[in-house]
């Protein structure tokens, strides 16, 4: 790929009187008026105006971002993988003196060197599931200590489902950890989905007020999205992931040969996000996950590992620009406000994260459209591949006005009191991040979709 140099431009708006200073949010001073990544193609331009922040994202944009990887292929290529040991694809995620990689590719768990260089320390403590622990733990014991018997792996095996994600299970790694007298320079190792990564994650940013992880993502979800970018934490019964923090891994090592093993239930929902990532900024992505879902669904192994490097690689230009989620990143969550009340309301579990996403996304696209943002061939086609990745388009008959309503009202993405959402405006690819809307297209989209 040939270097293309982009400029990043800072601007700010002159200061404001004293009055209007004394009425702003607290952090307002803080807050530039005007936020611009800039390329000769395009970029992102953050808008904030009074108590509304709008964060617009053209897919020009996103194509001028230059995102860092290498292979033994050129990062989008498509060509037919080769028989034998490969060295795997990397995606860099760029974040200065913590970034890290991310290794895609099939059968990485037996290059055992791809691990052993990001252990620092002689302990490890892996942790996982009671699903994924008889398929993949000797895998990984074995990868982390061939030739290497100097470190000693503890593991940890947790109950499996979202259920379960919440403070009493976190304490059993916590547990675990002091039982073994592990220490400061001892890897965390997150073995499984979403759940795992995400429990895994808030462990390690919390022991001994932080030690090492790594991430080896099983699902699509977490192979796509989760696993990548540092969001770790755990669900409280009033809203999901409202505990947790930022705390990044030292590498993501993603073997696609996991998949084989998956449900196809499992398999389905990772694709919702899949999906997402054409729709807020990767036009090009979407038109092909449209002429390849099928392959996907049929598990396809080229078809899959375009799919997770084209999605890991928009996650990574996205984080390395906004790790803790200013106003960039937040585009990422397309779906997820509707998605986390539908997941809340039900009841952790009853639905998994990517089907309550994809009906999300339906609903903030069915939205976008009411603001008179996108032209309705947008709607019919969300519409179109989700129902062909096997997704639900619309939310349980259980849900309510009132239950989306108050689960919404705690939203991670509510800023002075002001619901902000994730829509898309413009042609395929865009999309914004605001308050700016008009609440009546909210309550209009809401009593289209469930009961009141």
């Amino acid at each position: 790929m040939a270097s293309t140099a982009h400029a990043f431009r800072l601007s700010a708006s002159p200061k404001p009187s004293s009055a209007a200073a004394a009425a702003a949010p607290a952090d307002a001073f803080l807050r530039p008026e005007t936020l611009s990544f800039c390329s000769s193609t395009g970029g992102a331009r953050l808008r904030r105006s009074g108590g509304a922040c709008s964060l617009s994202v053209t897919a020009a944009g996103a194509a001028g971002l230059k995102v860092r990887a290498s292979s033994a292929t050129p990062v989008m290529d498509k060509s037919k993988s080769e028989a034998g040991p490969k060295a795997p694809t990397i995606v860099d995620v760029d974040l200065g003196d913590r970034s890290y990689p991310i290794y895609i590719g099939s059968g990485l768990l037996d290059q055992p060197e791809l691990l052993q260089r990001h252990v620092h320390g002689k302990r490890v403590l892996v942790v996982t599931n009671d699903t994924v622990a008889p398929i993949y733990l000797d895998k990984v014991v074995d990868a982390l200590t061939k030739g290497n018997p100097n470190v000693s792996v503890d593991h940890v095996i947790l109950p499996d489902g979202e259920k379960y994600k919440d403070m009493d299970t976190l304490m059993k790694v916590f547990d675990k950890a002091i039982e073994s007298r592990l220490d400061r320079r001892c890897t965390f190792v997150a073995l499984g989905g979403g759940v795992i990564g995400d429990m895994c994650g808030y462990a390690a940013a919390s022991f001994l007020r932080g030690v090492n992880f790594i991430q080896i993502p099983t699902t699509v979800m977490s192979q796509v999205d989760s696993s990548v970018g540092g969001k770790t934490g755990i669900n409280h019964h009033l809203g999901k992931n409202l505990i947790g923090a930022f705390y990044q891994p030292q590498c993501v090592l993603i073997d696609t040969d996991t998949l084989n093993t998956l449900p196809d239930r499992e398999l389905a929902s990772g694709l919702a996000e899949v999906v997402k990532y054409g729709l807020i900024r990767d036009a090009e992505f979407f038109e092909w996950q449209e002429k390849n879902m099928d392959a996907l669904i049929a598990r396809d192994p080229s078809a899959l590992a375009y799919a997770i490097k084209r999605s890991c690689e928009n996650k990574a230009e996205v984080v390395s620009l906004d790790e803790k989620e200013s106003g960039l990143r937040a585009t990422l969550n397309l779906g997820h406000t509707f998605g986390h009340a539908i997941e809340t309301g039900l009841g952790y579990g009853q639905w998994l994260h990517g089907e309550a996403v994809a009906a999300g996304i339906v609903m903030a696209v069915d939205m976008s459209y009411r603001l008179g943002w996108i032209d309705e061939s947008i709607v019919t086609r969300v519409d179109k591949i989700l129902k062909q990745a096997k997704l639900p388009t619309c939310p349980p008959e259980t849900m309510t006005v009132e239950m989306f309503k108050s689960v919404m009202a705690v939203d991670k993405k509510v800023a002075d009191g002001l619901l902000r959402l994730i829509l898309l405006k413009g042609p395929l690819g865009n999309c914004v991040f605001s308050g700016d809307y008009d609440r009546k297209a909210l309550d209009e989209t809401l009593r289209a979709f469930v009961k009141s």
